[in-house]
C-alpha cells in the first residue's frame, strides 16, 4: 500500500498524463459540438500540457519545488484556447499547494485539488457548468470526501476520484442542452479525464513510454532564403504560406508525394517535412486557401502564417526573423499607448495596421495563439500601456493570462470576440482620453456590433435542432448557427437577414481568400437592394476558412 508520492513519481504521472492526452487528442476534437474547421479542444489542451511536459522531461532528479515551477510556468506560457488556459490554471492551483512538500499524502492532494478548482474558476469571468470546470470540481469534491474519511491508500484514492469524475463527465449533457442534442460529453472534461487516467497508469507502474520529443524552436521551422537575391526577382506567386498539420490520419510516403504534387500544381518553393504526428508545410502560391483546404483533410492546422510578398517587396518582402522585429521595435520611440490585434488574412491585417495597430499576431479559429505568443508581442510594442484585441472568444483567456505575466507595462485586454468588434474598438480609441475612459468606451462600443461568419461543416451533427451535414455551408452568428445549406451565397444572405432583426445602419462585408471580387460584389448588390437605407461596405479580408465575415452595427 502506497500512502505518499514524491517528486519523481509526480513527474512520471504528469508526463504520462500529457502523453495520454496527446494520444487521444483527435478523439477529443471530435467531441466538439460546433463542426467548424478550427483549432479544437484536444489540440489546444495537448499543446498546453506539452509545453510543460517538455520542460519536465529535461529534469533528471527534480525536487517538488522545481518540478512545480516547470509544470506551472510551462503550461501557463503554452496555454491555448479556453480549454488550454483552464487546464493551465488547474495545474497552477495544484502546484501552489504541493510545492511546499517533499511527499504528498491524500490530505495534501485534496488541498491541492481544491486550490486547483478555485484557481480555474477565478480565471473564467462567467464559469459555465457542464464543462471541464464541473468535472474538475467533481474530482476535487471526491478527493476531499475520501481524505476527510481517512482514506490513505493512494491506489484506492486515485481510482475512486477518477471513477467519480468520469460519472460527473457522463452527466455534462444534462447540464448543457447543446451537448445533449449533439450526443456528446464535454470535450474539455474528457481531455482532463485523459490526463488523470494517464497519470494513474503511471502510478500503478504500468509500462509506459514517457519520452517527450524535443521541442524544436520556432526558428528551426522557418524557411530561410537569400533576401537580397529574392528582392530582385520577379514574384510569380504572391503569398508565402506556412502552417503545421497536426495529423489525425496516416500520412505515408504516397500521401506525402500526392500532397507535394498538389502543392506543385498551385505554387512553388514547396517544403513538406513530415515528423511523426505533425507535417510542416511551406508553399508560395496565389491561392493559400486551396493549400489550406487540402491540408485540412489530413488534420487540424496550427502555426499558420500567410505573407503577401508583393506588398512587402519594397521592404525586402517580409521579416523572416524575430531579431528583425526586435530591432525595428527598439528603434521606435517609447509612446504612451500601443495596440496588439489577433488577425488572419492580409486584407484584415492591412485594415488593422492602417488603423494604427502596432503588432499583428497571426491567429484565430485555426490557430489559437498561446499566452507566450501574447507575451512575445507585448515585448515588441514599445508603449507604457498596451491594448490587446483578441478578436476571438477562444483567445480572450490566453490574452488575459498574459496581463498577469507581463512586466513593466500596463496591459489591457478589450474582450473582442470577432474581427469586426476589434475594428470597432480601435476606431473608437480617442488619444485625448485616459486609458480608463478609452477602455470603458471601447467595451461599450463593441456591444453594438453583430457579427456573422460563413464557413463549412467538417462533420455531421445536430445543433439547435438543425441537422448539419459535412460539407454544408454555415452562417454562424454571435449566439449560434443562423443558416445552413448547400448554396454559399444564399446562406450568407440569409445570415445577414437574421443579423438585421434590430435596426442597423452599417453592414460591413469582408470577403475571404477563396471568394472572387465579382462574387463579393454581387452579394453586396443583393444586400443593398434588400436594405436601401443602410450603408454597405465591401472589403477584401483575405481570411482563410471563413468565406465571409459580416458585421452589422
Amino acid at each position: 500500500m502506497a500512502n505518499t508520492i514524491d517528486a519523481r513519481m509526480l513527474s512520471k504521472m504528469f508526463l504520462a498524463g500529457a502523453k495520454n492526452l496527446e494520444a487521444k487528442k483527435e478523439w477529443i476534437n471530435e467531441l466538439n459540438v460546433f463542426p467548424v474547421p478550427d483549432g479544437d479542444t484536444g489540440t489546444n489542451m495537448t499543446l498546453t500540457i506539452m509545453s510543460a511536459a517538455k520542460e519536465v522531461s529535461l529534469m533528471e532528479n527534480p525536487d517538488m519545488s522545481s518540478l512545480c515551477k516547470a509544470i506551472s510556468s510551462g503550461s501557463l506560457r503554452g496555454a491555448r484556447g479556453n480549454s488550454g488556459v483552464i487546464l493551465s490554471q488547474l495545474f497552477r492551483g495544484f502546484t501552489k499547494v504541493v510545492r511546499e512538500y517533499d511527499e504528498l499524502d491524500t490530505t495534501i492532494i485534496a488541498d491541492a485539488f481544491d486550490k486547483a478548482v478555485e484557481t480555474a474558476y477565478k480565471a473564467v469571468m462567467k464559469p459555465k457548468e457542464g464543462t471541464i470546470l464541473t468535472v474538475a470540481k467533481g474530482g476535487a469534491q471526491k478527493a476531499r470526501e475520501l481524505a476527510d474519511n481517512g482514506e490513505e491508500d493512494l491506489e484506492i484514492y486515485f481510482g475512486e476520484i477518477i471513477r467519480y469524475a468520469d460519472e460527473v463527465l457522463s452527466k455534462t449533457p444534462d447540464m448543457l442542452p447543446v451537448l445533449k442534442q449533439a450526443g456528446v460529453v464535454d470535450s474539455g472534461g474528457q481531455g482532463l479525464m485523459q490526463v488523470l487516467k494517464g497519470a494513474y497508469d503511471a502510478f500503478l507502474g504500468k509500462e509506459l513510454d514517457l519520452t517527450i520529443p524535443d521541442a524544436k524552436p520556432a526558428a528551426s521551422y522557418a524557411m530561410t532564403m537569400n533576401m537580397d537575391a529574392q528582392a530582385q526577382a520577379d514574384i510569380k506567386y504572391g503569398y508565402c504560406t506556412e502552417f503545421i498539420i497536426m495529423l489525425n490520419r496516416n500520412f505515408n510516403i504516397k500521401q506525402e508525394m500526392d500532397f507535394k504534387e498538389y502543392l506543385e500544381s498551385i505554387g512553388d518553393s514547396i517544403v513538406v517535412v513530415a515528423d511523426d504526428d505533425v507535417v510542416k508545410v511551406h508553399v508560395h502560391t496565389n491561392d493559400p486557401g486551396l493549400a489550406i483546404q487540402k491540408a485540412l483533410k489530413y488534420g487540424a492546422l496550427s502555426n499558420m502564417k500567410i505573407d503577401n510578398m508583393r506588398l512587402e517587396h519594397e521592404e525586402k518582402l517580409f521579416k523572416m526573423s524575430e531579431k528583425n522585429q526586435e530591432m525595428a521595435s527598439s528603434e521606435m520611440p517609447r509612446k504612451e499607448v500601443g495596440f496588439i490585434a489577433v488577425s488572419v488574412g492580409e486584407g484584415i491585417n492591412e485594415i488593422f495596421t492602417g488603423l494604427g495597430v502596432d503588432y499583428i499576431i497571426e491567429g484565430g479559429q485555426t490557430m489559437n495563439p498561446s499566452t507566450e505568443d501574447m507575451l512575445n508581442a507585448i515585448d515588441k510594442v514599445n508603449a507604457d500601456t498596451v491594448f490587446i484585441l483578441p478578436n476571438n472568444k477562444n483567445i480572450i483567456l490566453a490574452a488575459e493570462q498574459a496581463t498577469h505575466m507581463a512586466e513593466g507595462k500596463n496591459i489591457v485586454v478589450i474582450p473582442t470576440k470577432t474581427v469586426p468588434q476589434g475594428i470597432t474598438a480601435v476606431i473608437n480609441y480617442v488619444p485625448d482620453l485616459s486609458v480608463e475612459e478609452n477602455t470603458e468606451t471601447m467595451i461599450e462600443e463593441i456591444k453594438a456590433v453583430s457579427t456573422g461568419q460563413v464557413t463549412y461543416a467538417v462533420r455531421d451533427t445536430v445543433i439547435d435542432d438543425k441537422e448539419i451535414k459535412a460539407g454544408d455551408y454555415m452562417g454562424i452568428g454571435d449566439s449560434g448557427i443562423l443558416s445552413i445549406g448547400t448554396d454559399m451565397i444564399e446562406i450568407t444572405f440569409r445570415m445577414i437577414e437574421d443579423m438585421m432583426e434590430d435596426e442597423k445602419e452599417l453592414i460591413s462585408i469582408y470577403y475571404g481568400k477563396e471568394i472572387s471580387e465579382e462574387t463579393a460584389e454581387a452579394l453586396k448588390e443583393r444586400v443593398e437592394a434588400r436594405y436601401p437605407k443602410c450603408d454597405i461596405e465591401l472589403q477584401y479580408g483575405g481570411q482563410p476558412i471563413y468565406y465571409y465575415i459580416v458585421s452589422a452595427e
